[in-house]
Order: structure tokens, then C-alpha cells, then sequence
């Protein structure tokens, strides 16, 4: 779909040589693939910045379960020592 977008704007643009309203019907053409775009209405360039949503999504869940797996490793980590030292007293 892009690269027919891409043909498309840069036949536009060619035929502007021959006449200039073609330049006007490529730059209303880009103008409307960077504004609203394609994918639910987001396009290339976006002002709102929620080309980062997923990321942003990503990078909270990355930090929720980080914060978590140092809150219960910390939690756990004593257990685990008295465990193994359990373990080894049993064996020794």
C-alpha cells in the first residue's frame, strides 16, 4: 500500500512539469498520508505523539514487572538461604 502511495505522489509530482495543479493534488495527497494516515486514522508524522503508545504500553509493563520481580526476589531471597542451608544440613 505505501510503495502505491509513493508512485502515486511521485507521478503527481512529475506531472506538475506539465501543468502545476498536479504539484497542488501531490501535496494535498502527502498532506493527507502524513495527517491522517493509514492504520486507524494515525499516519506517518503525528502531532499527538501516539505513534508511542505501544511503546509507552511496553514500557510500563516492562517497568511493573520489574519493580515486582525485585519486590519478591528480595522477599524470597532469605527463604531461598534458609532452604539451601536446611537442605545442606539434611545432606551433611
Amino acid at each position: 500500500m505505501f510503495v502505491l502511495l509513493f508512485l502515486l505522489i511521485v507521478v503527481l509530482f512529475g506531472l506538475g512539469f506539465l501543468h502545476p495543479l498536479w504539484w497542488v493534488a501531490a501535496a494535498v495527497l502527502i498532506f493527507g498520508a502524513t495527517r491522517y494516515g493509514r492504520d486507524r486514522g494515525g499516519g506517518w508524522i503525528r502531532g499527538d505523539g501516539s505513534d508511542l503508545k505501544g511503546y509507552r504500553d511496553y514500557e510500563q509493563h516492562r517497568d511493573r514487572q520489574d519493580r515486582w520481580d525485585r519486590r519478591y526476589s528480595r522477599q524470597n531471597r532469605a527463604r531461598w538461604r534458609r532452604e539451601d542451608r536446611r537442605d545442606h544440613e539434611r545432606r551433611g
